[in-house]
């Protein structure tokens, strides 16, 4: 009988920023759309305050103030590269990949 396995990278593009910065560890962090217009990811700790996706940036400026919240400007060089990593070390356990919406090849 095959075996299936869906890998979803959860909050990956915030998870990507708090990766390069330690002390971001536990702090909310969203990462924003082009122009850095609305909210395009969160962490859990993002989550957890009740801000929903898409949300316009300008229209949670006190809640991030308030809450210490991280905003970082798209960065789709980096997550293509961190997504091109998964995707390389899943292949290390099965040549049959299936990937949705990475990898990307940064120019």
């Amino acid at each position: 009988m095959p075996v299936f396995a869906l890998v979803d990278c959860n909050n990956f593009y915030a998870s990507c920023e708090k990766l390069f910065d330690p002390k971001l560890a536990s702090k909310p962090v969203v990462v924003l759309s082009n122009n850095d217009g609305c909210v395009v990811a969160r962490s859990v700790e993002v989550k957890a305050l009740g801000i929903p996706m898409g949300v316009p940036w300008f229209k949670i400026q006190k809640e991030a103030k308030q809450y210490g919240i991280v905003a970082f400007s798209s960065n789709y060089a980096l997550y293509a590269d961190m997504s091109n990593r998964v995707v390389e070390v899943l292949g290390q356990f099965t040549p049959n990949l299936e990937v949705y919406t990475f990898p990307l090849k940064s120019s």
